[in-house]
């Protein structure tokens, strides 16, 4: 009977081998099991040849399984075959007393044997309908690991499915932002390219200003050493003061024309976007009249009244001043295409008129206000005009980026507002607020 414990163990083994087969953990405990169960057998025939009494061996393979049992129990994975594993636990008692009866006192062992031998049989027996009744329970644990594996690749399948597409979306984005910013720099030369007039009028004034005044310093001097050859020193001193003056008239208005185009030159350009302190009222000026000449360069019947009401005490403002520049330039210039459209289609006696106004506002923000008396804006697309792409002009004469852009500069960029007052036919006012710090 000494053979129980070790046969145990083997027949153990076989069915947790067979259990495990449809699954991952197979492979790692495969090799491990088959050397407990076949070393089980071995050790049993080890002992039984070696002389060693039965009763010994006996205890020793009552020791052996509860070891297995505990090394058993330690594993997670053979948390689900508890049931199988505490079926061993009579065999695991009932071994080692019998044997120490028999080697304590043979005469009552003898006694007493039919007893004995009976609770070998039923500590064994235990084991076998153990077995035969959780057969089920095991084969539905053999088919849950088994799903178990199918849903994990599927899992896995899923997840490369699912990298793949993220990796495939990241390289769109980055093709998106790429595009974008090219867009963004077509939109910055398409509305230079549409000041080019304009600008050319606004430099052509001072320079006009600094060839006259050249001119007439050149005569000054001629008439100053005229009068120098004649020792009249009271009047070439006067002549002198005259060309100072012309002199400050050619520096001021030379400064102008640099002005112009460094502006020009610096809207062309691909945003810093660092913030400085900027005064506003300067921007919206000087983008004001670009965008009124830059209209009448196309249809030189076009004429409006400019008003600006510039607030003196406005403060400077921590902006990126080309990408506000840009905004303004493109507010003036939707407004002076509105103002045109209408004095085309309504004619008579209508007088376009375009205005901006500055403000202090409290909370610290500052106020640009562009308004038109142009076409307006019809109220079914009033939600869309802030879309990338949408554009009320016809094909050809505007991207639909300028709103979008100016939304993403003003809102997103600046932490401002813009807000929309718009009647169709009467006219259109743009506000934007934007914090001065």
């Amino acid at each position: 009977m000494y053979a129980f414990p070790f046969i145990a163990i083997f027949l153990l083994m076989i069915r947790l081998r067979k259990s495990l087969k449809f699954t991952d953990y197979f492979y790692k405990w495969n090799l491990k099991l088959n050397l407990i169960g076949w070393g089980a057998l071995g050790l049993m025939i080890i002992l039984g040849s070696s002389g060693i009494n039965d009763e010994v061996a006996g205890i020793i393979g009552a020791f052996s399984l509860a070891g297995v049992l505990y090394y058993l129990h330690k594993e997670p994975i053979f948390k689900p075959y508890g049931v199988l594993l505490r079926a061993h636990y009579p065999l695991v008692v009932v071994a080692p007393i019998v044997e120490l009866v028999y080697l304590i006192s043979e005469s009552f062992y003898d006694k007493y044997d039919d007893f004995f031998q009976c609770a070998y049989a039923v500590a064994f027996g235990y084991i076998y309908v153990k077995i035969a009744t959780s057969k089920k329970q095991l084969d539905e644990i053999a088919r849950i690991n088994l799903r178990k594996n199918e849903l994990e690749a599927m899992v896995a399948e899923r997840t490369a499915e699912i990298t793949s597409q993220r990796n495939a979306l990241e390289e769109t984005v980055k093709e998106l932002k790429a595009t974008q910013a090219q867009l963004i720099q077509q939109e910055k030369l398409a509305s230079l390219g549409e000041l080019t007039a304009g600008i050319a009028h606004e430099i052509q004034n001072p320079l006009n200003f600094v060839n006259n005044f050249s001119e007439v310093s050149m005569e000054l001097i001629d008439e100053m050493e005229a009068e120098i050859a004649k020792g009249d020193m009271e009047e070439a001193n006067a002549i002198a003061a005259d060309i100072k003056q012309n002199l400050e008239k050619i520096r001021h208005h030379g400064k102008r024309a640099d002005g112009i185009v460094k502006g020009m030159l610096q809207h062309s350009r691909a945003s810093s976007n660092i913030k400085e302190p900027t005064n506003l009222n300067t921007i919206a000026d000087e983008y004001f009249r670009l965008a009124y000449h830059g209209l009448r360069a196309k249809d030189k019947s076009f004429n409006a009244e400019l008003v600006s009401n510039f607030d003196e005490h406005l403060p400077l403002v921590n902006m990126v001043s080309q990408d506000v520049g840009r905004v303004l330039l493109n507010m003036f210039t939707n407004a002076f295409y509105a103002v045109h459209q209408k004095q085309k289609s309504v004619g008579g006696d209508f007088k376009p008129k375009v205005e901006v106004s500055t403000k202090v506002l409290p909370g610290n923000n500052v106020e640009i206000i562009v308004r038109d008396n142009g076409t307006g804006i019809p109220d079914a697309i009033k939600d869309k005009i802030m879309q990338p792409f949408f554009t009320t002009k016809p094909a050809g004469e505007g991207t639909g980026l300028g709103l979008s852009l100016s939304y993403d500069i003003i809102v997103k960029a600046h932490k401002g507002t813009i807000n929309i007052n718009s009647k169709e036919g009467e006219g259109s006012e743009f506000i934007i607020t934007l914090p001065v710090a």
